[in-house]
């Protein structure tokens, strides 16, 4: 039996648009529902429930954990702005009430990507200091670059500067297998060369033609990729973000429909 679990992010349900933005107890209950054992909620979802007392008592009433909260943000400058620094410590405060919660670091895509290369190091610098004052709060954190047109990290050498850029010391990385594919680059390969550095995992699926697919309908080797975390020792959570276009108008569907994904294939891989 491997200690790998899963979870669910609230991004299927951020593929409508803002309607759930303030419902995330409903998204906790159909997460609970679909067998999933943790939740990943973008912050913009928080709501109410950003008083940890609050958080709590709602992961208690769903049998569920609070794996990771992904903190997304522009991260243009090369230090942070007042807003972004404020808020990062806003949540770097809540985490401290959920001690065994990664903070995951996300850039929201760009426009393009003019100017690139100092973007990058903006990118890294604002991350790393980031990264560094939640350390010294006890608190774990990783990076999830994304593959947009305008993301300033989505090639295969984009990642050799991300992922050696990283502090170490403070950050490590989470691969988002879809965002791989996208990028050109095969997941499997890119988990295995940098995989002393991944403390999280996200799953979502891809069509042959760089659609969003849903889990186990495209063409992501999520079997091989869970036998390699599984044989590597990965101990830690996948985190099924499913963005298919199905989620657009029914995302609780789509939600079930991963968790019967889950039982019937990746469940049976981690025993």
């Amino acid at each position: 039996m491997s200690n790998i679990r899963i979870g669910c992010e609230t991004y299927t349900w951020q593929m409508p648009g803002e309607q759930y933005k303030d419902k995330l107890e409903h998204i906790l209950e159909v997460t609970s529902r679909a067998g999933f054992e943790s939740i990943e909620p973008d912050t913009s979802f928080m709501g109410r429930f950003s008083d940890p007392v609050l958080m709590q008592e709602a992961l208690d009433k769903y049998k569920l954990e609070l794996s990771v909260l992904c903190l997304a943000e522009d991260w243009q400058n090369p230090q942070e702005t007042e807003d972004e620094r404020a808020r990062a410590e806003q949540w770097i405060k809540f985490l401290k009430h959920f001690p065994d919660t990664i903070l995951l670091l996300v850039q929201k895509p760009g426009k393009d990507r003019e100017n690139l290369v100092q973007r990058q190091q903006n990118l890294l610098s604002c991350v790393n200091g980031i990264a560094k004052r939640a350390t010294e709060q006890g608190i774990v954190c990783s990076y999830h670059p994304n593959s947009p047109a305008g993301s300033v990290y989505r090639t295969e050498e984009d990642y050799k500067i991300l992922l050696n850029g990283l502090d170490k010391q403070v950050i490590q990385y989470t691969p988002d297998v879809g965002h791989i594919a996208k990028g050109g680059m095969d997941p499997l390969k890119i988990i295995r060369q940098y995989r002393d550095l991944v403390n999280c995992v996200h799953y979502k699926d891809m069509y042959e033609d760089g659609r969003w697919a849903p889990m186990g309908k495209g063409i992501i080797d999520f079997e091989g990729i869970t036998l390699e975390l599984k044989h590597t020792g990965f101990e830690g959570w996948i985190i099924v973000e499913d963005e298919c276009d199905e989620a657009i108008t029914d995302p609780d569907q789509v939600t079930l429909d991963d968790g019967i994904y889950n039982d019937e294939v990746l469940k049976p891989l981690l025993r």
